[in-house]
């Protein structure tokens, strides 16, 4: 039972140090079995131990500066992995800096080099991954769980007994209620028991088996909390305040610090640091990458268009984007240049005049391809939320909530709403739906 409650939290910093040695290692054997496949030969040289030494110091003091070594129970799988990636990634990255500057790149195999960098990544990630695995399997029989009291028996606390509950993965196990309402006190709520909060934190601290104290209690009750607190002040034991933020619209959510203030996130972009960089390089290289393939055929686009009516080869629409920021979008010209002159109206877009090449351009979506030219400007993004006119946001954002939280991220030449079939003149509120699940999860 020793193990049962809690012994990896006993020696938690044991398993960390545990961690850092692992993660050395296998950077130094990725290394030598990079050499093995380059050079046929397991004795490395001496010019490529002192790379390996430097690449295992950078690591050494590079991967604890991004967490990696602090608890990660309950938390995402994927975060983890990406925060690793990026960690490495600098460490790589200062290992090429190092041998430009000291001109002696030209002595190391660039092909040992890459291998050594992508077999560390794949070793580093995978160990995480099965760590991961094996924590979750000790969990699903009972092991290294932690106890948990809640002090809120309303809504919210039951919720977050809920999520607990449904995430058995994560080892925590609720053994008590605690609440003020002495309708609820001697009662039973999704299988856990309601007590006293004075009364039940006395007992429960007494009688030990506590791991945290959570608080899970309604903004309006600060005096209760700083109460709570203030009676745990002799306790050793972790308190964790769950704030009552699911009343609200919430978008990429999280926590934060500012010049030392920790913040609530509630709707916050998440194209910033090194998602922004990440997703701004994807998107320049992939649309010169196209803009360079599809040339020959954007060139018979144009000349299809040129010859099939007067007027210009583009069709040049102003639209709202990234940070609400207006921009011209490009298309090629698929109607004749007059047919707005009486003005515009939302949806019903086959109804509206075209070309004969310009049906041809639309039933294709081939009138799409100029705004590769906005990704390459950096105005749009190859993958987004579609953007709208002017006119159309003044109007949407008044009827359809949360409509301006699309354009936290750049527009988009298609998302995920359109590739799940919502586009054109459907359903637009179950479109702004798909978009905001994109921002969430991207």
């Amino acid at each position: 039972m020793v193990f049962k409650r809690g012994l990896l939290k006993e020696y938690s910093v044991f398993l960390a140090f545990g961690l850092r040695i692992i993660d050395l290692l296998l950077v130094l054997v990725a290394g030598v079995l990079a050499y093995a496949y380059k050079f046929g030969d397991l004795q490395v040289t001496e010019a490529y131990q002192l790379v390996l030494m430097l690449g295992v110091l950078l690591a050494a003091v590079i991967l604890p500066m991004f967490r990696l070594y602090q608890s990660w129970r309950g938390r995402s799988l994927a975060q983890q992995l990406w925060r690793l990636s990026l960690a490495w990634g600098s460490v790589a990255v200062l290992l090429a800096i190092l041998a430009f500057g000291t001109k002696t790149g030209a002595r190391y195999s660039r092909e040992w080099s890459a291998v050594w960098i992508m077999l560390t990544c794949i070793l580093l990630l995978g160990s995480r991954v099965l760590m991961r695995l094996l924590f979750n399997r000790f969990r699903s029989f009972g092991w290294n769980h932690r106890h948990i009291l809640i002090v809120g028996a309303g809504d919210l606390g039951r919720n977050v007994a809920r999520q607990l509950r449904e995430a058995r993965w994560a080892g925590y196990d609720v053994i008590a209620f605690l609440d003020d309402d002495p309708k609820l006190q001697g009662s039973v709520v999704d299988g856990v028991a309601v007590e006293a909060v004075d009364e039940g934190l006395e007992r429960c601290l007494e009688e030990g088996g506590v791991d945290e104290v959570w608080l899970a209690l309604p903004l309006r009750a600060e005096r209760r909390l700083r109460e709570v607190q203030h009676f745990l002040r002799y306790s050793t034991v972790p308190v964790r305040f769950v704030p009552d933020i699911f009343g609200f619209s919430l978008l990429n959510h999280g926590m934060s610090e500012v010049a030392g203030i920790p913040l609530i996130d509630l709707s916050v972009t998440p194209m910033l640091g090194a998602n922004r960089i990440v997703k701004a390089v994807e998107d320049r290289v992939l649309a010169f990458l196209i803009l360079l393939l599809a040339s020959p055929l954007m060139l018979l686009l144009a000349l299809g268009v040129k010859l099939s009516s007067p007027g210009p080869v583009f069709y040049r629409q102003q639209r709202v984007g990234w940070n609400g920021k207006i921009f011209e979008m490009l298309k090629f010209r698929s109607m004749p240049v007059d047919v707005e002159k009486d003005g515009v109206s939302w949806g019903n877009a086959r109804s509206k005049p075209a070309t004969r090449f310009g049906r041809f351009l639309r039933r294709t979506s081939l009138d799409e391809l100029p705004q590769f030219i906005n990704v390459l400007k950096g105005e749009m993004s190859i993958v987004g939320p579609r953007p709208e006119r002017p006119m159309f946001v003044e109007r949407f954002k008044e009827e359809i909530p949360d409509y301006m939280k699309k354009h936290m991220v750049k527009a988009g030449i298609t998302g995920w709403a359109q590739v799940n079939g919502w586009r054109g003149d459907t359903d637009l509120r179950k479109r702004i739906e798909y978009d905001l699940y994109y921002i969430e999860n991207w």
